[in-house]
C-alpha cells in the first residue's frame, strides 16, 4: 500500500483518463482539440490524429438533424469566453466519424495550468440509452394518462347508466360525456319497437363540440329510407361489429350505403370519419350511436372502437331494461286494475273510488279496493294492501281479495269472525304475505240512519268527514292478516261501531296517500283531514279527485273508496231527489240494490294526529 506522502507515477493520470468509461477530451483557449482518450475515439468513432488541432465546434457540433450548430449558440465553448467556471447539458449531438449524430450528455470546466486558464476539459458519454428510456417513459406516462382518462370516462359512463334517469335524459348525458373526450359530434339513432332495425329511425340526441346549435335542429325523426340502403344500415344495427364511416365517401357518393342517415350529419357538423356502434342487446335491435372526428383530430383507433362498442352495449342494456321496465309496469298496473272491482249502487249511498299505480314499476302490487253486497243485503266496504310491491304482490291481493269476498259472503258474522276466518285461511292455504285491510259493513234500514261496524288489520284508519266539515279518524287496530295472530298470538281483531251522520262522507285509502319517504305518515294524515275538512261540498267523485290533487301523492300506489250518505229520509217512499251521477271510469256503477240490515251500537272514536297541524303550519295553506 502507498504511503501517503509517497509521489503519484508519473503516467498515472494518463492512465486513468485512458480506462475512464467516458470520453474526455481538451481544447486550448482558441478551442482546438488538444487531448482526446480512447474512450473519445471509441464513442464518435474517430482516431485521434484526425481530431487533435482541430477545432472542436466546427468538427464536432451539431444540431439533431445533423447540421452545423451556431457558434454562438454553442454552451460547450461558452466558458472559453465567459466566466463560468462550468457548463453542462444533455439537449447537444455530437457528429460521429461515419456521418451520424450521436446525442449526449456533458460537462464543460475550464483547463487551469499553473494558475492561469490554458483552456477546456470537455466530459460527456453517449446519452441515446437515457435519452430511449426518457422517451419511453415519458411514451408510457402518456399511455398511463390516456389509460386513466378513459378509466375515468367509463367510470362516468357506467354511473351515469346505472342511475335512475329516465333512458331520453341519460342518452342525452352521455353525449355530452363523449363529446369532445372521443369525438367532436355524436349521435344517437333509435328504431321503433315493433318494427325493428327495418323500421324507422328517430335521431334522439345530437350532440357537437363546435355547433351545439346545428345539432340540436338534427334531432327527430329522419326520413324513410331508400331501399338500397336499408340492408346496410340493418346490418349495422343489428350486428355485433362496428362499421367505420367516410365523410369523403358518403360526401361524394349520394347513393353510399349510409348517405341517407349520416351525410346530413357531416354537412352540417363537418367531420371527416366516424364510427357507428350498434346498440344491440339480449337479441334486440334498439338503434346505433355514432362517434364522429373533425379537423386535426385522428381517425379512431382499434382500441378506441372497441370502447366504444363496450359503451354501446351497455347504452343498449339500458334501453332494454327500459323496455322491460315499462312492460312490468303496464302488466302489473293492467292486472291490477281489471281486479279492482265496480261499485255497486245502493239505495242512495253514493260511492267513488279512484286507483293510482305508482310511478315506479317496482312499488306497483298490493293496493286495492272493493265493494259488494252481502247475503244479507248489507253493503260491505274494503280497502287493503299485501306487502310487496310487484306483479307478485299483484297476484296475492288478488287471492286475499277473493278469499275475503267469499268468507264475508258465506259467514253471516261479525267482521271479527270474518278476519279470524280469512287470517287462517291466508296463513294455511296461501303463500300470499302480510296484509292490512280494513272490512266494513254499512247497516241500516233503508232511508237511515246508518251505522257502520268494521275491523281494523293493521291499516291505516278510516276517515269521517260531516257535512259541515268536522273530521275524525275512526280508530280500532287489530294484527296485520297472515300472522295466525289468534291461533298463536292471542290477538283479535275488535269489532268498532260508529253512527254515520247524514250527508257524511267516509273516506277508506291505503298508506301511499298519506306516507312517503320524504313526509312522516302523522304530517300525511293531519294534511288529509285538513283537505278532507274544505271539500265537503263536492260531489263524492269530486270529493276523490280534488283530495288526489291537493295531496299529489307520490312514490307508493294508492287506492282511495269514498261513501257518500244520504239526506234523513233519503230512499224512502216519496223521495224525489236525483239518481247518483254516473261513476268514475275505474269505479262502474252495478245495478244491484241492497236490502235492509240493522245493528244499533255505539262506538267511541280517537284523533291519531292531535297537534300535528300546530307543528307544521307551512303545509296547510289558507284556502
Amino acid at each position: 500500500m502507498r504511503a501517503p506522502d509517497e509521489a503519484l507515477e508519473p503516467g498515472f493520470p494518463h492512465a486513468v483518463l485512458r480506462a475512464l468509461g467516458t470520453g474526455v477530451f481538451t481544447v486550448d483557449t482558441s478551442g482546438r482539440i488538444t487531448f482526446v482518450n480512447p474512450w473519445t475515439e471509441r464513442l464518435l468513432g474517430r482516431p485521434a490524429a484526425q481530431m487533435i488541432g482541430q477545432d472542436a465546434h466546427d468538427l464536432l457540433h451539431r444540431r439533431p438533424d445533423g447540421g452545423p450548430a451556431p457558434r454562438d449558440q454553442c454552451s460547450i465553448m461558452a466558458p472559453l469566453d465567459g466566466d463560468q467556471c462550468v457548463e453542462e447539458g444533455s439537449e447537444e449531438y455530437f457528429l460521429r466519424g461515419d456521418g451520424t449524430t450521436v446525442p449526449i450528455i456533458w460537462a464543460a470546466t475550464p483547463l487551469l495550468l499553473a494558475g492561469r486558464r490554458a483552456g477546456l476539459v470537455v466530459v460527456f458519454n453517449d446519452f441515446s440509452l437515457h435519452r430511449d428510456a426518457e422517451e419511453r417513459a415519458a411514451a408510457h406516462t402518456a399511455d398511463l394518462e390516456s389509460l386513466t382518462t378513459r378509466l375515468n370516462l367509463v367510470a362516468d359512463v357506467s354511473s351515469l347508466l346505472m342511475s335512475t334517469v329516465a333512458a331520453s335524459d341519460r342518452i342525452a348525458q352521455l353525449l355530452r360525456l363523449l363529446v369532445p373526450a372521443f369525438g367532436d359530434w355524436a349521435a344517437v339513432d333509435l328504431c321503433s319497437e315493433r318494427d325493428g332495425a327495418a323500421g324507422v329511425l328517430e335521431r334522439v340526441a345530437v350532440c357537437s363540440h363546435t355547433r351545439p346549435r346545428r345539432a340540436r335542429l338534427l334531432e327527430g325523426p329522419l326520413p324513410p329510407r331508400p331501399s338500397r340502403s336499408r340492408p346496410a344500415v340493418a346490418r349495422a344495427m343489428g350486428g355485433d361489429e362496428p362499421v367505420l364511416l367516410s365523410a369523403a365517401e358518403l360526401l361524394g357518393d349520394p347513393n353510399a350505403p349510409f348517405a341517407a342517415t349520416h351525410r346530413p350529419l357531416f354537412d352540417r357538423l363537418g367531420g371527416h370519419s366516424a364510427v357507428v356502434v350498434p346498440l344491440r342487446a339480449r337479441r334486440r335491435h334498439y338503434g346505433m350511436l355514432t362517434v364522429a372526428r373533425a379537423g386535426d383530430s385522428p381517425a379512431v383507433t382499434d382500441s378506441e372502437v372497441v370502447l366504444l362498442t363496450d359503451i354501446g352495449r351497455r347504452l343498449a342494456l339500458v334501453l332494454d331494461n327500459a323496455r322491460l321496465y315499462h312492460e312490468q309496469r303496464n302488466v302489473a298496473e293492467t292486472m291490477q286494475r281489471q281486479l279492482l272491482a265496480p261499485l255497486p249502487q245502493v239505495d242512495h249511498l253514493r260511492m267513488a273510488a279512484r286507483y293510482l299505480p305508482a310511478q315506479s314499476a317496482m312499488e306497483i302490487g298490493g293496493d286495492w279496493y272493493d265493494a259488494f253486497l252481502l247475503s244479507d243485503g248489507v253493503t260491505a266496504l274494503v280497502i287493503g294492501d299485501v306487502v310487496g310491491h310487484d306483479l307478485e304482490a299483484a297476484s296475492h291481493m288478488a287471492e286475499v281479495r277473493n278469499m275475503l269476498r267469499a268468507l264475508a259472503w258465506d259467514h253471516q258474522e261479525p267482521p271479527s269472525v270474518i278476519m279470524r276466518c280469512l287470517d287462517e285461511a291466508v296463513t294455511n292455504t296461501s303463500d300470499a304475505p302480510m296484509a292490512t285491510l280494513v272490512f266494513a259493513r254499512i247497516e241500516g234500514p233503508e232511508g237511515g240512519p246508518w251505522r257502520l261496524h268494521w275491523v281494523n288489520a293493521g291499516h291505516p284508519p278510516p276517515l269521517l268527514v260531516t257535512d259541515e266539515g268536522d273530521t275524525r279518524f275512526l280508530t280500532s287496530h287489530g294484527p296485520l292478516i297472515g300472522m295466525s295472530a289468534a291461533l298463536h298470538l292471542g290477538l283479535e281483531w275488535p269489532d268498532a261501531y260508529v253512527e254515520l251522520p247524514p250527508e257524511s262522507t267516509l273516506l277508506l285509502y291505503t298508506d301511499g296517500l298519506v306516507e312517503s319517504r320524504g313526509r312522516p305518515i302523522d304530517l300525511g294524515m293531519a294534511k288529509l283531514r285538513h283537505h278532507a275538512s274544505l271539500l265537503t261540498e263536492r260531489t263524492v267523485d269530486g270529493f276523490c279527485d280534488d283530495l288526489l290533487a291537493r295531496i299529489d301523492p307520490s312514490g307508493d300506489d294508492v287506492a282511495l273508496l269514498a261513501l257518500r250518505l244520504p239526506p234523513v229520509g233519503a230512499g224512502t217512499h216519496g223521495d224525489s231527489r236525483p239518481p247518483p251521477p254516473p261513476q268514475s271510469p275505474y269505479s262502474p256503477a252495478a245495478p244491484n240494490r241492497a236490502a235492509p240490515g240493522s245493528v244499533q251500537l255505539d262506538a267511541s272514536v280517537q284523533d291519531p294526529t292531535r297537534g300535528v297541524r300546530e307543528r307544521f303550519q307551512d303545509d296547510f295553506p289558507a284556502e
